[in-house]
């Protein structure tokens, strides 16, 4: 690394640990910043800068990119985006599950989760490229790329989802994504596991997902059996990758349900076949337990249930579902259905599994946070720095520079994102500061909403959006953050 030939920079940041999100080893060095670029990396001791900050004993890294979110709306309901800022993250991927903002349908009553969003006119966004202007208009404080929803596309083109699609709605589908890939959004989820998609069939998925190969979109998978049929489930979301000749990233991974405990001990061999035959990954959130709609159907295969929020009791979130049924003179599972709609957090993995797919090689980082939650789940506010802390520094499951490449260097070259996931002159400047002895989750599912320890300041293209425990205060329109198009981008193998 080495200065470029220049004498003054908007800041420096000086004397810290730099790990690059290459996965090399750190090394001790300037980073000098310029309007929205890294100009410098290295000894930096000539230049001088309007703001200096020492980094001594603390790491500089590249922001972290959240691969998987569900951040649609709360970048413009909640622009400081707190949850991810707090914890050093730079960039979201939204539109993940098979659940997207864009393209909108005025959905009814019964066509949950959207029903849930009609209460803001003006975010209703016809199509991906209004929802990304959208963001161009009201910058958030993070940068963020979407991903159009499949359940969002069979609203859009079927009246009745509880079947298979017909030719010609997969037709009206195909050119809808089509039309979303050219205005920008980095590729399309699926949640086969949902009711509004359970009954498409794996040929229609890949014909949707096929429109996206000339431009090189990405497929990203809540999988249609995370429990008893997991393996089923592997096979065909890899063959819908290969069939459409797309890259295929698997969401969550996970063996779900009691009964599956100790599953990814065959789940990741399959999934390291798959890799061998074409381009396919994966994320991870670091938590033994998942969070969802409120599904009676899932009641018996976990362990505890958390209710996060309920439309008909809104008055018991964070309560436990056992105690709640006791209260209500019912089984568990008939409370379930009686506190629907609503969402859950259930605990039904197991740690030994969790720690296997995060020690996996190639995994990515993402929270599946769920903002609007009233009582979310902890990985909403604590995903990264309990990777770093509890995972990486603690437990020793993988060096701190392959913790930091798994969430910054990985998943900027999965998704395509130009020039951000480095520390390196000529890259974006989004940045984290964290003190790698001290940085941890503090988010419980007692306090679910607890910022994290140990990051001391973020930055996203250039400006502070979080420094010493709180965000930045911005005017409206002011904010650093941007929309990231499959047209800006370049993707890596």
């Amino acid at each position: 690394m080495s200065a470029q030939n220049m004498s003054r920079a908007d800041v420096i940041i000086r004397n810290g640990t730099v790990i690059d999100g290459t996965g090399n080893p750190g090394v001790t060095a300037d980073v000098a910043v310029s309007n929205d670029r890294i100009t410098a990396v290295g000894d930096l001791g000539a230049m001088s800068a309007s703001v200096e900050i020492d980094a001594q004993g603390q790491v500089v890294a590249p922001g972290f990119i959240d691969v998987h979110t569900h951040d649609d709306r709360y970048l413009f309901t909640h622009p400081e985006m707190a949850p991810k800022a707090s914890q050093g993250v730079t960039s979201v991927v939204v539109g993940n599950c098979g659940f997207s903002l864009a393209p909108w349908k005025n959905y009814g009553p019964e066509q949950f989760p959207f029903s849930l969003w009609q209460d803001r006119d003006e975010l209703k966004f016809a199509s991906a490229g209004d929802f990304l202007d959208g963001l161009d208009r009201t910058p958030p404080a993070l940068n963020a790329a979407m991903l159009v929803g499949h359940s969002s596309l069979r609203y859009g083109a079927m009246v009745d989802l509880n079947r298979p699609a017909t030719d010609r709605e997969i037709a009206a589908m195909q050119d809808s994504l089509r039309d979303c890939i050219d205005e920008g959004a980095m590729g399309m989820s699926s949640g086969l596991f949902y009711p509004p998609a359970q009954n498409a069939k794996t040929e229609e998925v890949t014909a949707i997902a096929s429109v996206m190969a000339a431009k090189d979109g990405i497929y990203t998978a809540h999988i249609r059996d995370e429990a008893d049929k997991v393996m089923d489930a592997l096979e065909e979301v890899a063959q819908i990758g290969r069939d459409a000749g797309v890259q295929v990233v698997i969401s969550h991974h996970k063996a779900a349900g009691l009964n599956n405990f100790g599953k990814t001990k065959q789940t990741l061999p399959l999934i390291e076949k798959f890799q061998g035959e074409q381009r396919l990954t994966l994320d991870v959130y670091p938590y033994h337990a998942s969070s969802t709609m409120i599904l009676p159907h899932l009641i018996s295969r976990a362990q505890k249930v958390l209710i996060t929020w309920s439309k008909p009791r809104p008055d018991i979130r964070g309560r436990d579902l056992a105690e709640l049924a006791v209260e209500m003179d019912m089984t568990p599972t008939e409370a379930a259905e009686a506190l629907c709609p609503g969402g859950a957090i259930y605990f039904q993995l197991d740690e030994e599994d969790v720690q296997r797919v995060l020690s996996y090689p190639g995994a990515m980082i993402g929270s599946d946070g769920i903002p609007d939650d009233l009582y979310p789940h902890p990985r909403l506010w604590g995903t990264f720095p309990r990777v770093l802390g509890h995972y990486a520094r603690d437990l020793g499951l993988m060096p701190l520079e392959a913790a930091v490449h798994r969430m910054t260097g990985l998943p900027a070259a999965q998704f395509g994102f130009t020039d951000r996931g480095e520390v390196r002159p000529g890259a974006y400047a989004d940045l984290v500061i964290f003190d790698p002895k001290t940085i941890s989750d503090a988010a419980t599912f007692e306090a679910p909403t607890a910022p994290a320890i140990g990051i001391d300041r973020v930055f996203v293209n250039g400006q502070t959006v979080w420094q010493q425990g709180r965000p930045i205060s911005y005017r409206p329109g002011e904010r650093p953050g941007r929309a990231i198009r499959l047209g800006d981008t370049s993707r890596g193998s």
